[in-house]
């Protein structure tokens, strides 16, 4: 029963089932998004603590205040050229596929979509970049606000480090406090399978595999669109620094897994900073670049919306000429960047996208409430590649990454799966 003891069999096994279940019992299945919502929570309970903690350590541990703001630069110009990257791929084989063609509007089983369209319409973006710098710190780690708690954070860091000797003691608590949380995350773990088990059996007891089938054409562009992204690009990122995308993959696989159940890239955040610290990059790289890359580098999610929005333009017959899909691309380097902070982020996002555009029918979203669910697994594994890649990148662009300790782990991995083989 060894393999049993192996979180990511456990979580396969937990995926195979809430498929099974919602497919064989979907009534019931249907009532178990508690169940994924449970372990979502228990996840989001430890987030903003885990990250404030790691940054601050980090940036205290760095000391040179000028080494915080290069990594930091160099991350949001890092995410800005990637997530354009992502558009522009998406647009393009969105106009070469062109999945929306023959979609018969009425064929397709919609559904309310008011509240997606008058938040959309109503998303004022002056106030959302406002947003970023909490007014009340407590009330930011209250709501789980990553953004803000990221703000916080490196302004709480950059005091502490300023303090030189005095601040020493206080470094140390947060050391041990940090341990605290990271416990706390590992009991917590225990319940994956759990939570990706009511996640998965609730979406296919919910929309059901039929409903998968109007717009399949669609479903497959956008995987192949994001395979074709993650193993291309973000490979050859890699690859400059002679990474292996394949074996950083193999070691996350447990999180993308949970990820998949769940369909939120959020349960896998704190799990994914652990990782890539043990993977050899700095605390201080991990500690500024993840927690930012979650609001900032979306590429899964930045993906889907261009091509989203292009399928709605050919699916009502609405040609799109080069400026209006360049002013899309431009739109969306806007828009896409709040979806991290918006609660139904990807139809609000592309609502308020749609409403700006004025070309393409605000009511067409109501042909994607039926697959958003499907899509939302593969917006999510994206995302925390994206941000995974983003981490290690800087981290060896900045000398912050230990290639020693690097191959020691994947040694270990690579045994460790062999003693798992054998038995």
């Amino acid at each position: 029963m060894r393999l049993l003891n192996n979180l990511t069999v456990r979580v396969l096994i937990a995926i195979t089932l809430g498929i099974l279940t919602g497919y064989l019992f979907p009534e019931t299945a249907a009532k178990l998004k508690p169940i994924g919502d449970l372990f979502i929570n228990l996840i989001k309970m430890v987030i903003a603590p885990i990250i404030f903690l790691t940054i601050v350590l980090g940036i205290s541990n760095m000391g040179d205040l000028k080494k915080v703001g290069r990594v930091g630069g160099k991350a949001l110009l890092y995410f800005e050229i990637v997530t354009t990257g992502a558009l522009a791929i998406g647009l393009l084989l969105a106009n070469l596929i062109r999945p929306g063609d023959g979609v018969q509007t009425a064929a397709v089983k919609g559904g309310d979509i008011s509240k997606y369209t008058e938040q959309g319409a109503g998303m004022d973006w002056t106030e959302f970049f406002l947003h970023i710098v909490p007014s009340n710190a407590i009330k930011a780690f209250a709501e789980g606000d990553i953004l803000q708690v990221l703000v916080f954070s490196i302004l709480f860091g950059v005091g502490l480090t300023r303090m030189g000797e005095l601040g020493k003691p206080l470094i140390l608590t947060f050391e041990r406090l940090s341990k605290v949380f990271f416990n706390i995350l590992s009991v917590v773990m225990i319940l994956a399978p759990l939570g990706a088990f009511g996640g998965m059996a609730f979406t296919i007891g919910k929309y059901g595999l039929s409903t998968l089938l109007p717009l399949a054409k669609l479903m497959g562009t956008v995987y192949a669109t994001m395979f074709l992204f993650v193993f291309v690009i973000l490979n050859l990122i890699l690859r400059y620094y002679k990474i292996s995308l394949w074996a950083v993959l193999k070691f996350i696989k447990e999180e993308l897994l949970i990820v998949l159940g769940t369909s939120s890239s959020e349960s896998a955040l704190p799990q994914i900073m652990e990782k890539l610290e043990t993977l050899g990059c700095s605390r201080s790289v991990v500690g500024l670049v993840v927690p930012a890359g979650y609001s900032f580098n979306l590429d899964g999610t930045t993906i889907y919306l261009v091509m989203a929005t292009v399928f709605l333009a050919q699916v009502f017959g609405v040609d799109l000429t080069l400026g209006q899909e360049l002013t899309i691309i431009g739109i969306l380097m806007v828009t896409s960047k709040g979806a991290a902070g918006v609660t139904g982020s990807g139809f609000i996002v592309l609502a308020s996208t749609l409403t700006a555009i004025k070309v393409i029918p605000v009511e067409g979203l109501a042909l994607l409430l039926g697959v958003d669910r499907f899509m939302s697994e593969a917006r999510s594994i994206t995302n925390i590649i994206g941000n995974t890649v983003a981490t290690i990148f800087i981290a060896n662009n900045e000398g912050e990454f230990d290639r020693a300790k690097y191959n020691r782990v994947l040694n270990q991995e690579a045994k460790n799966e062999l003693a798992d083989y054998k038995y």
